[in-house]
Order: C-alpha cells, then sequence, then structure tokens
C-alpha cells in the first residue's frame, strides 16, 4: 500500500519550496484532491503506486534537473485526469494545473513550466536542452527497465486498464507503441537514465512485442 501521508508531505515540500518560501494557503487540500484522483476505480497502473515511483525516481534524477521542485509537481499533475478511453488525458491534467497551481501560491512562470511538463508525457519527447523535461520523461518511463517480475505486473495492469479493448485490438496498438519506443535514438535522456536504464528497457521491450507476437 502507498504511504498517503507521507506523499502529502511530498507535495507539500514541492509546493513550499517551488513558492520559494512566499505565503500561500494550506497544501493539504490540494494533495487530498490529487490523491483522490490518482485512486480512482478506473485505474489499474495509473495508481498511486505509479505516481510514488515517478517521485522516487525524480528524486535519483533530482540533479540533472534545472528545478526539481516544479518537476515533481508535474509528476503529481501529469496522469491526474485520466480516463483510458480518452486521448485527452494530459491536456486536461495540464489545464487542472493550470487552475489549481496559481490558488496555491504558485507563480504564473512556475504553473507554466508544469503544465508544459505535464503535457510533454504526451510525447515523452524532450528537447536536448530540456533538463526538467527530461527528468519528468526519465521519470515517467523508468517502469520500462523495471526487474521481468515488476515489467510483467506493469503489463499486466496496463492490459487491465484497457479491459475494454478487444484482444487483438490491444495486441496490435500495443505493439505499435512498442515499435516506436524501440525506434528511438534513446529511450531515456539524462545520464543516469542512458547508463543504468537503457539496455534493460530495451530488453523488456523487444521480450514484450515478441510475446506479443506469438
Amino acid at each position: 500500500m502507498a504511504d498517503l501521508d507521507d506523499l502529502r508531505d511530498r507535495f507539500a515540500h514541492a509546493l513550499e519550496r517551488a513558492r520559494s518560501g512566499a505565503d500561500g494557503p494550506d497544501p493539504a487540500p490540494y494533495a487530498d484532491n490529487l490523491l483522490t484522483r490518482w485512486q480512482e476505480p478506473q485505474r489499474r497502473y495509473h495508481t498511486v503506486h505509479h505516481l510514488t515511483a515517478v517521485l522516487d525516481h525524480i528524486d535519483v534524477l533530482e540533479e540533472y534537473a534545472d528545478d526539481p521542485h516544479l518537476v515533481r509537481l508535474a509528476a503529481w499533475f501529469h496522469d491526474a485526469v485520466y480516463l483510458p478511453d480518452r486521448s485527452e488525458n494530459e491536456e486536461r491534467s495540464a489545464r487542472l494545473a493550470e487552475r489549481a497551481l496559481p490558488e496555491a501560491g504558485l507563480t504564473q512562470e512556475g504553473t507554466a513550466e508544469v503544465a508544459r511538463l505535464v503535457r510533454l508525457t504526451t510525447t515523452h519527447a524532450p528537447a536536448d536542452d530540456d533538463r526538467n523535461g527530461q527528468v519528468l520523461c526519465d521519470a515517467d518511463l523508468a517502469i520500462l527497465a523495471a526487474p521481468p517480475s515488476a515489467y510483467a505486473a506493469y503489463t499486466a495492469a496496463v492490459r487491465e486498464e484497457y479491459g475494454f479493448v478487444p484482444t487483438d485490438a490491444f495486441r496490435e496498438g500495443r505493439s505499435a507503441i512498442l515499435r516506436q519506443l524501440l525506434d528511438l535514438p534513446s529511450l531515456f535522456r539524462t545520464p543516469y537514465g542512458e547508463r543504468e536504464w537503457e539496455a534493460t528497457a530495451r530488453y523488456n521491450l523487444t521480450s514484450e512485442l515478441e510475446m506479443l507476437s506469438l
């Protein structure tokens, strides 16, 4: 089980640091609203466990970010709106951030950066000089480099989320996504991600693609 109290504390710390000491409202109601969203019943992979994992990976990668606290806030919002049968989840999540964060005391510039990062998770294709984007995207994709049992649990959870999709259609769509990922010059953009996660992730993706073709 995810430690919800710890997650609330982590949200409060990120928001307060992102506000750079400026006064603002209590972070707790905003954390609770987001946690409620992350626990919605339609979620199987995009849960508080995924949120926790992304935040943990950002902790590992924070030295590569220009502003890790904004990256952490982006992690909180990046799947805050999630319906598996909808294609605009990232955009709706970004708009949620644009509504909530100014009210929570974040500057206009900080809010814009968080929303930009959330939208970036649509493609996971940060620019070469986008250090914040590289950290968020690497943290979000780090599951691809999980050990075999954890990777199998991830793929099973994704299939559950898309349980409304017929098997043949799911295999075709998932295979297309895996091929697109494997065609990328590099899955990970931070030095740590490239060094520690790239080879394992490519092995996992290749193995899954082979299984889907059976």
